[in-house]
């Protein structure tokens, strides 16, 4: 064969395409395992911030169920209405003290938010957040992976008397009283993003969190 025609050309570049492909392919295979751990450790460390906690899975009547709460996948189950949601809970101890962590996911101005809201012992009074987000913009809305914003949650309640209110994130920091936050300068859409998330979740929590037991 002709070395310098086109055929000869076309060939080789099909072959080189192929086995470039193939080789990434078993680089991704050999990987995959190191990048679940990563993904793994990555939720333990958001979960496990400054506590060591058990967990165990609760559904939407706010009844414990069997299952592992830590391998619930929180994109698949946002996409189910509140009754068919596996919705994990992990509990804390912290001076003895009873903290409940509900992990919540939804959507921000590029891509998926998620993250977690620990409650006190009486599932109202927030203890903290962590959050975190895909594709946001630097300096904007992905400020609401920084402690500025994260700890303005600390103290504040979702119910009001026995009503579920959620957390507001307001514009502008017009924030008071016990069930608002202010929100990111410049980035508005993630901050109502991070606020509407919390209220979803929430919302398919609340059985259980009425329930005092």
């Amino acid at each position: 064969m002709n070395k310098q025609g086109n055929t000869y050309t076309f060939l080789y570049s099909i072959v080189l395409v192929v086995v470039v492909a193939a080789l990434l392919a078993i680089v991704a295979l050999s990987l995959q395992p190191a990048q679940n751990k990563n993904i793994e450790n990555e939720k333990r460390q958001n979960i496990l911030r400054s506590v060591n906690i058990p967990s165990t899975p609760e559904n939407s009547k706010g009844e414990e169920i069997t299952g592992d709460a830590f391998t619930v996948d929180l994109a698949k189950q946002a996409k189910k209405p509140c009754e068919e949601k596996l919705l994990p809970v992990f509990v804390a101890e912290i001076n003895g003290a009873t903290k409940y962590i509900l992990p919540i996911y939804g959507n921000g101005l590029w891509g998926p938010l998620w993250g977690y809201i620990s409650l006190n012992d009486n599932k109202n009074t927030v203890y903290g957040t962590v959050f975190d987000h895909k594709g946001e913009t630097p300096g904007l809305g992905a400020e609401i992976t920084t402690p500025h914003f994260q700890t303005q949650f600390e103290g504040k309640m979702i119910f009001d008397n026995s009503q579920l209110v959620s957390i507001l994130v307001k514009k502008g920091g017009g924030a008071t009283g016990v069930h608002e936050v202010d929100g990111i300068s410049g980035g508005t859409i993630t901050s109502k993003g991070v606020e509407t998330m919390i209220k979803n979740y929430l919302t398919c929590y609340e059985s259980f969190l009425k329930n005092k037991q």
